[in-house]
């Protein structure tokens, strides 16, 4: 294998007016979904979030909330997305596997506290958070 790629266990740092901003944003939108893009850097591993976008002609409801990709401008800080899910679980759906977007996918659970933030890869797994 010539060109092998060293591989890196994924950790996702969140600032933590980044963690405010998204609890807020959640609170507001609840009953229903809420879905923000996530904007920052990726080095070796290490996924830190730094800023959000709240994405053009994006549609929520009570079990789903998602976005036309087409109309995003190209962006390459962008490095996953983030929505909530009323209902109390953090797990990650078969529909919201099916639409990974970027490097990672942050699940807020109700009541949205920083307690309640959970990252997940395109597969399904857990990769570590921390707030700083």
């Amino acid at each position: 294998m010539i060109f092998k790629k060293k591989s890196y266990e994924r950790r996702v740092s969140l600032k933590q007016d980044v963690v405010d901003s998204i609890s807020s944003y959640c609170k507001i939108k609840h009953p229903n979904e809420s879905i923000l893009i996530l904007k920052g850097k990726s080095k070796k591993g290490n996924i830190t979030i730094d800023g959000l976008v709240i994405p053009p002609f994006s549609h929520t409801g009570p079990t789903f909330a998602g976005f036309p990709h087409s109309f995003l401008p190209f962006d390459m800080s962008y490095v996953g997305i983030v929505h909530s899910h009323p209902s109390g679980s953090a797990e990650p759906s078969l529909t919201d596997l099916h639409n990974f977007f970027g490097l990672v996918s942050i699940i807020v659970q109700h009541p949205y506290g920083d307690d309640d933030i959970f990252a997940w890869d395109s597969k399904g797994n857990s990769i570590p958070l921390e707030i700083i």
